[in-house]
């Protein structure tokens, strides 16, 4: 299903029963951070604020809260659909014959019906405003106490590399710093700060275009960990079905989102740097102040009445947190593809993503469980990893508490700890130094004689299938309620 924009979202969310409209006012600075942590951390809806203090226009945070949210915004019954699919489009097929082309054809046009379609103007340009660009008319959230001001959390940042022109659309969140400036929080692994890093060689400022507020697809597209060079728009299309129609901004040569809500137009100076933070970050924890690059806005266009789109992150789980799951399992079919031994995977909420990764493979040879992780750690976003357990197929890798009970049964730290370094994420504050640290792989499989295993290893402990069938048929009769 292809939204047309994100209001067009929200009433599916509230036709559904997933959204909650607040009519009473509430202030940006804090109080709606408090009301959404406390729905998030409930499993409630997605929340709609009517009457924002300081601003005419309303908020609407947690729009993507919960796997049934993130199925909807996706449109799907099942987020493990979308890898499958991907993976039958870009499956290598090398056609040996005219039968064998022919049957390819379609294929080829399906992602052909994906590409971005440029048009003319669109909602997003309803009203234009060059003279005096002002952030203040928004409802920008603070959400944490010792956050160094106001936010911007959802932001869709569009630059194109200086040299190539290729575009690149991540979300890099932005502190409001005055009317027109804001910072620009790019980490050194991003797209956009490769992009930054280039327009400083050349000593030429970098343009950027920012939209907030957009169909869904869009919103999660800028999220995902795309291999470099995949346009996330085309990732966006594939996702609604249809293409995203992308219109030219007025005073910059970026094309964005036509139905967007807001747009910001400006440009990044080289060389120039601004402190940025405190922020309460999705790690559950405040990452501390550091100079970025400041982004000046030079024009804004928006919708007529547009929705200010927001997103809050602290200790999990988060709304961040169902986003993070979606990747999981749209991106596992091609990690799948290349390392086939591996049978599932959890990043579960606790490790926030990038700190702990839980992997379950079909264990035939000695070391095999050391290859996925060192595989793993060699593997685009997977590289940040801090932590990987690997587990043998049997094992159910979302329910934590086996995986807890296996490493505490199958683990010799002596020998199933691999410690090294390597790169990890920025938020990572437990390293001794930024972006880089040590590394932990722990090997909680059954361990075979050719690893110099002579012991026997026990069997689980199972009910037989009888008796069990036996209890299941007597059951009402005990009066045991449970």
């Amino acid at each position: 299903m292809a939204y047309k924009d994100l209001r067009s979202f929200i009433r599916e969310l509230e036709k559904r029963g997933e959204l909650l409209r607040v009519t009473t006012e509430v202030d940006p600075v804090l109080e709606i951070a408090e009301i959404n942590d406390r729905v998030v951390k409930k499993a409630g809806p997605a929340l709609f604020f009517e009457n924002c203090k300081g601003s005419e226009f309303p908020c609407a945070v947690n729009l993507f809260g919960s796997y049934e949210r993130m199925k909807l915004a996706l449109g799907v019954n099942s987020i493990d659909d979308i890898g499958k699919e991907i993976l039958e489009i870009i499956e290598p097929e090398i056609p040996t014959n005219l039968i064998e082309k022919l049957r390819a054809l379609p294929k080829l046009k399906k992602l052909g019906d994906f590409f971005p379609k440029y048009v003319k103007s669109g909602p997003c340009k309803e009203v234009i405003e060059r003279e005096k660009p002002d952030l203040g008319i928004f409802p920008i959230l603070k959400t944490w106490p010792d956050d160094g001001g106001r936010f911007i959390t959802l932001p869709m940042v569009f630059t194109k590399d200086p040299q190539t022109g290729e575009r690149n659309c991540g979300m890099y969140r932005m502190q409001v710093y005055g009317p027109a400036t804001t910072g620009m929080h790019w980490h050194m692994h991003k797209d956009g700060a490769r992009h930054y890093r280039k327009a400083e060689k050349l000593n030429k400022p970098l343009e950027v275009a920012v939209a907030i507020g957009a169909d869904p697809a869009v919103i999660y597209s800028s999220t995902a960990p795309l291999p470099e060079g995949i346009d996330e728009m085309l990732f966006a299309g594939f996702l609604r079905k249809a293409p995203v129609e992308l219109v030219k901004c007025e005073t910059v040569d970026i094309d964005v989102p036509a139905n967007a809500d807001i747009v910001l137009e400006g440009y990044v100076e080289p060389f120039e740097r601004r402190v940025e933070g405190p922020f309460g970050d999705h790690t559950g924890y405040y990452s501390l102040k550091d100079e970025f690059p400041v982004f000046h806005i030079k024009c804004i266009t928006r919708k007529a009445n547009p929705v200010y789109a927001a997103t809050i992150v602290g200790k999990p789980p988060m709304e961040d947190c169902y986003i993070a799951k979606a990747t999981e399992r749209i991106f596992l079919p091609l990690l799948k593809k290349q390392l086939p031994e591996i049978i599932d995977m959890n990043l579960p909420l606790e490790g926030v993503f990038h700190n702990i990764a839980i992997v379950s493979i079909d264990k035939r040879y000695p070391g095999q469980a050391r290859r996925i992780m060192y595989a793993l750690w060699g593997m685009g976003q997977m590289s940040f990893t801090k932590m990987i357990v690997i587990v043998d197929s049997w094992v159910n890798v979302q329910d934590t508490s086996e995986v807890v009970w296996r490493i505490g049964n199958n683990v010799d730290p002596s020998r199933d700890l691999v410690v090294l370094e390597g790169p990890l994420d920025v938020l990572e504050h437990a390293s001794r130094m930024p972006a880089y640290g040590g590394k932990l792989g722990i090997d909680a499989t059954k361990k075979l004689p050719s690893e110099g295993f002579t012991r026997p290893w026990p069997d689980d402990i199972q009910m037989s299938e009888e008796i069990k069938k036996f209890v299941d048929d007597k059951w009402n009769e005990y009066g045991i309620k449970i």
